[in-house]
């Protein structure tokens, strides 16, 4: 009987794991962009030669993709600054929503290809110094 139990709860765990993989994986033939999105510098002040960069993930930030002037989607970072959206092909720019004009530097461009995934990994400019 315990060989039973174990042996259903082992099948329970592997189906388990098997749909986690499928639901992170992109399904084939998706195209979009994917990647982290990080500010920087994160606090004013002389950055000295023998400090790090001052880099935070930009954490639940909501961006829109636009192409001209016309919004297409947005997105949501997570709390480490990653995201992903699926997207047709075509020539994208990428901007916070909210933040204020002429502070900072909050655009990104990039291209999609039919089929892939674009990775980006984006450091945005605060408008510290």
């Amino acid at each position: 009987m315990a060989h039973v139990y174990i042996s259903i709860v082992g099948a329970t765990l592997i189906a388990l794991f098997s749909m986690t993989a499928v639901a992170e994986t992109p399904a084939p033939g998706t195209s979009g962009i994917e990647g982290t999105i990080v500010v920087s510098p994160t606090r004013p002040g002389p950055i000295r030669k023998d400090e790090e960069r001052s880099v935070a993930p930009v954490r639940n930030a909501q961006f829109a993709i636009k192409i001209g002037d016309a919004t297409v989607k947005t997105f949501t970072t997570d709390g480490e600054g990653r995201f992903q959206v699926a997207l047709p092909p075509g020539h994208y720019v990428i901007v916070r929503e909210g933040a204020p004009p002429r502070i900072g530097r909050w655009r990104f461009e990039a291209d999609v290809v039919v089929g892939q995934v674009t990775k980006v990994n984006w450091t945005a400019d605060s408008g510290m110094r």
